[in-house]
């Protein structure tokens, strides 16, 4: 019997990919690009990632948990928890922060904008997290920050400006790399990331406002 199938989702940033690889490596890889709207264009590049490919095929699905894009690491996991319903098999989120290209053979802080005057980091190291994303105010960012060798951001270069005269390298996380990830982490690694319930690595509730509309209450 065949060795089955990796079926690999990395949402969490604007540029997003879908993978489908074999134990001797990768079958089909498919990249795209929204913005707010994976949910309305991953379906397509997902389609033709798994043309011809049976659902008993796939063993396992590896998804991005983030931290990035909010809209786009949940639909991400919606999508490997769907097709993982009609494959019968697991799915394990990854941290997205491991599949940064600079942190893959080097060691690096990976920084985002968690918006109203907050930021996230996380230390990374040759796939491994050494410290896992937390919220921080600008005083503790640019702390973090300047003490930092290799800085790298997930996010749109063109829109955001971090707090800092230090130089960010504006990368993007891949299917691939975080499939390449995934098999050089130690078994400790991933168990531990198996055990875990698969869902977004939100670093605190979304910021949500409430209708002022006063709705009728039934009965």
């Amino acid at each position: 019997m065949p060795a089955l199938l990796t079926l690999v989702f990395e949402t969490s940033s604007p540029t997003a990919s879908i993978l489908l690889a074999a134990p001797e490596g990768v079958i089909a890889e498919r990249a795209f690009t929204s913005d707010r709207s994976h949910n309305a264009v991953l379906f397509g590049p997902l389609s033709e990632v798994l043309r011809g490919i049976s659902p008993q095929e796939i063993g396992l699905i590896l998804v991005g948990s983030g931290p990035g894009s909010y809209s786009g690491t949940r639909v991400g996991l919606a999508a490997a928890q769907g097709v993982a319903l009609v494959a019968g098999c697991p799915v394990v989120a990854v941290p997205s922060v491991i599949a940064a290209p600079s942190a893959v053979d080097g060691r690096c802080l990976v920084i985002g904008d968690a918006r109203r005057g907050s930021y996230w980091t996380s230390l990374v190291a040759g796939g491994r997290v050494e410290v896992p994303p937390i919220l921080t105010d600008e005083a503790g960012f640019r702390e973090v920050v300047a003490s930092a060798g290799c800085v790298v951001s997930f996010e749109d270069a063109m829109r955001t400006r971090f707090p800092t005269e230090r130089e960010v390298r504006f990368e993007l996380p891949t299917a691939r790399l975080l499939w390449n990830a995934w098999n050089a982490a130690s078994a400790d690694s991933r168990e531990a990331w198996a055990q875990e319930v698969p869902q977004p690595h939100y670093l605190r509730p979304p910021h949500i406002t409430e209708s002022k509309r006063a709705w009728p209450v039934t009965k």
